[in-house]
């Protein structure tokens, strides 16, 4: 069957330019990226929230959310509804100013991040030559949200929790980056659109890096779940310890952009390790010419849910790590791996022993 090829997004901006004047149609299109990228990070959000929920219940035999909808599809919605008109409260001896700015610093940051990726050959809001960098660097600065709000609330058990935020967070960038940086090694460019077309004729470079790249995958996915503050390694907001961690004293809207922000940097990671290691959009089966841009953005989600599903298994297998344990597994382990794992693949690029 002959697939016609669609490019959605320049059918849109050419129907803009032409109705319109150049300005307001360039203040239109920047709206509708907004709004579109908006919807995915709602939508995502709450989604991710009933996949853990369902997962949960598969790995605990139950049956999870069944009540509100079919099969529970509903029941994140219910509970947005809830959080949204709840009233939200605080103590008396809050920054006022800092305890209301930390959740959006940390739901704002997430939302930059996701501009960057390419969905698909045309769905991709910002295409720039330093993408890797700008990935790295936007997502460091969430820590600062969750600091904020932790000193902020007044309170022990969120100050602790945002004190191991920050532990955690410098510690396990180093593995993230690091891996990144194997990659990126292998590559040459930083560009996320280029790493994927690299990957187009020479396969995924999960395969193309021989098992340096194996290695880097594995410690990209242990430091990432680290750095999304996920069990086990949910230590800034371990509820049998410290209430909830960093956002003890937040409720309403304002607790529910640090749970949202929590599975959107989830949905972040993922997606990383799917244009780094697996090829981002492209096919599985080689095919990449003629078919139209919902394939793309349809295998580019499946691989992001696979390795969500994936941290999602770390969460309901491993019981939650001491805080010595946390930081001997990342300085002691991760870190050396990582350093060795990275002069073997410049080795391997040296002497062009890639596929």
């Amino acid at each position: 069957m002959m697939m016609i090829p669609l490019n959605i997004t320049k059918t849109i901006h050419d129907w803009l330019y032409s109705v319109m004047p150049e300005n307001a149609a360039s203040i239109t299109e920047m709206l509708l990226i907004a709004i579109a990228y908006l919807a995915l990070f709602a939508v995502a959000g709450l989604y991710l929230v009933l996949l853990e929920r369902k997962v949960a219940a598969w790995f605990q035999l139950r049956l999870g959310p069944n009540r509100v909808g079919p099969f529970g599809l509903f029941q994140t919605m219910a509970d947005a509804l809830k959080l949204l008109s709840k009233e939200l409260t605080s103590t008396d001896k809050t920054d006022k100013f800092l305890y209301n700015l930390a959740p959006f610093f940390v739901i704002t940051t997430s939302l930059i991040a996701l501009s960057v990726f390419p969905f698909s050959k045309q769905f991709q809001a910002f295409d720039i030559n330093i993408g890797v960098f700008f990935l790295i660097a936007v997502s460091s600065i969430g820590v600062i949200g969750i600091l904020i709000g932790g000193w902020s609330s007044n309170n022990k058990y969120a100050m602790i929790g945002a004190m191991r935020s920050g532990v955690q967070t410098i510690s396990y960038e180093l593995s993230v980056g690091l891996s990144i940086i194997t990659m990126v090694l292998l590559t040459g460019t930083l560009q996320l659109s280029e790493i994927i077309e690299i990957q187009r004729t020479g396969g995924w470079l999960i395969w193309q890096g021989h098992i340096p790249a194996i290695i880097a995958f594995m410690i990209f996915m242990i430091a990432g779940t680290a750095e999304t503050n996920r069990a086990p390694f949910d230590l800034v907001e371990a509820e049998s310890e410290l209430g909830a961690g960093f956002h003890t004293e937040y409720s309403g809207m304002k607790f529910a952009y640090f749970f949202l922000a929590e599975f959107i940097n989830m949905f972040i990671i993922a997606s990383i390790a799917v244009v780094l290691f697996f090829g981002g959009w492209l096919s599985p089966f080689g095919i990449t010419e003629g078919i139209t841009w919902f394939p793309e953005v349809l295998w580019f989600l499946i691989k992001v849910l696979i390795i969500i599903f994936l941290m999602m298994w770390f969460r309901w297998t491993f019981p939650r790590l001491r805080i010595d344990q946390l930081l001997t597994l990342e300085w002691k382990y991760l870190l050396p791996i990582n350093l060795v794992n990275l002069v073997v693949m410049a080795i391997i690029i040296w002497l062009n022993l890639t596929f």
